[in-house]
Formats: C-alpha cells, sequence, structure tokens
C-alpha cells in the first residue's frame, strides 16, 4: 500500500467518510484541506443511475458558471474569412481556417475549444482522429457549431463548458479554482447540478443521482448530499 504524504493524511483527517455535506460546507472544507502550491481546479463527479449504452439515457448537455471557471481558455475559430473580423472581436485566440486545419493534422492542438459553422463541417470531418482523442471535434449539441460564431466565443470565454456521462455513468467536470471564495464555488457547481437535474432522461424511474463528489487537484473527495440540490 502507498505511504500516504502528510498533507493528503492531514485532509483525509479533517473529512468525516460517513457524512453527507452540504455544498457550501463542501466548499469550505475544500479549500482548507486543499495545499498545493499551484490554484488548484475544483471538480465535480457526478454518478448518474444511467445505462449510458442506451441512447434515451445519454446524459449531455452545457451550461454557463456564473463565475467562468478560473481557466483563460485559448478558443480556436474555424471560419470564412468575411467572419474572422467578428470571432476576433468575440474574443478568439486564433482565426482562420485552411491553414489552421493543416496546422490541426500535422499534430497541433495547442487550444481548449475550437469553435466553427455548419458550413466549415465537412472541411473539419477529416480532423476527427486528431480532435476526437483530445475531446477537440466542434459539436452542435455543446454549442460549438453554429452561425452565430461570435456568441458562442463570447459564452465560452465567459465560462460555458459542456459534459457528458461517461461509460460508467460518470460526469467529471471542472467548475471553479480553489483560490475562489466558498460562495463562488458553491454556485458553480450548483449551476452544473441543477443542469443535469433538469437533463434527467424521462425513462429513468429509480435513483437519478446516485452520489456527488467535490475534489480538488490531488484532494481527496468530499461526498455531497444529492438531496441537497434538488
Amino acid at each position: 500500500m502507498a505511504k500516504l504524504s502528510k498533507n493528503r493524511k492531514a485532509a483525509l483527517e479533517k473529512i468525516d467518510p460517513d457524512k453527507l455535506y452540504l455544498l457550501p460546507a463542501a466548499a469550505q472544507l475544500l479549500k482548507e484541506i486543499t495545499s498545493t502550491k499551484f490554484d488548484a481546479s475544483v471538480d465535480v463527479d457526478v454518478r448518474l443511475g444511467v445505462d449510458p449504452k442506451n441512447a434515451n439515457e445519454m446524459v449531455r448537455g452545457v451550461t454557463t458558471l456564473p463565475h467562468g471557471t478560473g481557466k483563460d481558455l485559448k478558443v480556436l475559430a474555424l471560419c470564412p474569412p468575411d467572419k474572422e473580423q467578428e470571432a476576433k472581436d468575440a474574443g478568439a485566440d486564433y482565426v482562420g481556417l485552411d491553414e489552421f486545419i493543416e496546422k490541426i493534422k500535422a499534430g497541433w492542438t495547442d487550444i481548449d475549444v475550437i469553435v466553427t459553422m455548419p458550413a466549415v463541417m465537412p472541411k473539419i470531418g477529416a480532423l476527427g482522429k486528431v480532435l476526437g482523442p483530445r475531446g477537440l471535434m466542434p459539436n452542435p449539441k455543446s454549442g460549438t457549431v453554429t452561425p452565430n460564431i461570435g456568441k458562442a466565443i463570447e459564452e465560452v470565454k465567459k465560462g460555458k463548458i459542456d459534459f457528458k456521462v461517461d461509460k460508467g455513468g460518470i460526469i467529471h467536470a471542472q467548475v471553479a479554482k480553489v483560490s475562489f471564495n466558498e460562495q463562488k464555488i458553491t454556485e458553480n457547481a450548483m449551476e452544473l447540478l441543477q443542469t443535469i437535474v433538469k437533463l434527467k432522461p424521462s425513462s429513468i424511474k429509480g435513483i437519478y443521482i446516485k452520489s456527488i463528489s467535490l475534489s480538488s487537484s490531488m484532494s481527496p473527495g468530499i461526498k455531497v448530499d444529492p438531496k441537497s440540490i434538488d
């Protein structure tokens, strides 16, 4: 068994493993137990009572966090020349089309989000092998393929995130930074959780949200009471 570090042991001693915390209390405790020298990410893991193999139980959505993620996302806008200025004005870090398609084919992926337009998607389809495994492929369901490219870029910059249940029935999402105060962490996490609640498939008759865990980079998870977010 791996030996626990001094910081992790101290963190575990502060967490009651049998307790389900209210979200504000969990946010406060998370700040107390996080001892990284960098500004750690705050993550929410939600285990759902769904079977992702069934198409009607696939939970996927988008939400805009009221206080942003705390991360300065690098956005690439793949668009025709007549939309380039709109993309630049909206805050895109990189703007263009064919030259960036060639760069991506050569392996360049130094970006966090790609936003594009429906008319451009046929050109981007060939990039699936590069972008897909990295979660960078634009998708209409996440709002990254749209005629309103300027609005989409602004929303991403303000804190719009997309999430999707994985094969194990779990949604993982980054909702804040530990440097945020407890209220901002709570409000961001609650925005995500309430969005997930609204996306409950009609076919689910049993328990939908089985468990919620709040954690930071390298910290233990803190159990959050699912009943407190309804």
